[in-house]
């Protein structure tokens, strides 16, 4: 069944480029050092039950024109890898698919730094090359700053983000030290574009809820992406 998923998905990733889509929407996962096996499969499960919820499937078929879908994983400055080439989701099948193709993904990398200028720049490139849908959108999962390379502002000065949405979602460690640093990182350099805004996940714990309730906001048409800047869990 995967095997043959995978084959439909290649198939139908010629079939985005020519499609009349609404959004391109593009989604890196954060496979660095700091990154454990464990924090992997909660972050690569959490994805895939994002994807299928019952309020992100309503979004994605919420209106006829369909969303053009893809992931990769970054970390080192070299250390991208495509789990999920562009695909056309035209049908509850087509997204079913590419959901079991990223649970079937295995991570390709883990003792990499973050290198999230390079993940940019990656991303910059698959959206350029990838099918000419109405918005564009890449988003960004992390659970600590760039440490390799050049950061977030040099790859937007020197890569193709024009009418590119960047997008956060900022995993916090422990002791949620990303209250005073990362979030903060995000909001002065990773969100570029109009609506750009962060979500954040208490732990790997809650990246299902925080993924979910960021592709949900996305995918809502007529404006995606908008709203306001940063969304938390709700208290209780």
């Amino acid at each position: 069944m995967i095997r043959a998923g995978i084959l439909g998905l290649t198939l139908c990733a010629g079939a985005a480029e020519a499609a009349d889509c609404r959004l391109a929407l593009l989604l890196a996962l954060d496979v660095s050092s700091s990154v454990d096996a464990a924090e992997d499969r909660l972050q690569r499960g959490g994805l895939v039950a994002a994807l299928t919820a019952p309020e992100v499937r309503a979004a994605f078929f919420a209106v006829e024109q369909p969303v053009a879908l893809a992931v990769f994983e970054w970390s080192g400055r070299y250390n991208q890898e495509v789990l999920l080439d562009w695909t056309l989701i035209d049908g509850p099948e087509a997204l079913l698919l590419a959901a079991e193709t990223l649970a079937a993904s295995r991570r390709s990398h883990n003792d990499f730094p973050t290198a999230m200028g390079y993940a940019l720049g990656y991303g910059a490139g698959m959206l350029k090359n990838g099918p000419p849908c109405l918005y564009k959108t890449l988003d960004m999962a992390g659970d600590g700053q760039n440490n390799e390379g050049f950061g977030p502002l040099a790859a937007y000065a020197e890569f193709p983000f024009a009418g590119v949405t960047v997008n956060g979602l900022v995993i916090n460690g422990a002791d949620y030290e990303a209250e005073t640093g990362l979030i903060a990182f995000y909001k002065s350099q990773v969100l570029h574009g109009p609506g750009a805004f962060i979500e954040i996940a208490q732990g790997f714990e809650d990246y299902e809820r925080a993924m979910r309730r960021k592709l949900e906001r996305e995918l809502t048409p007529p404006v995606i992406g908008l709203g306001q800047e940063t969304s938390r869990p709700p208290k209780g």
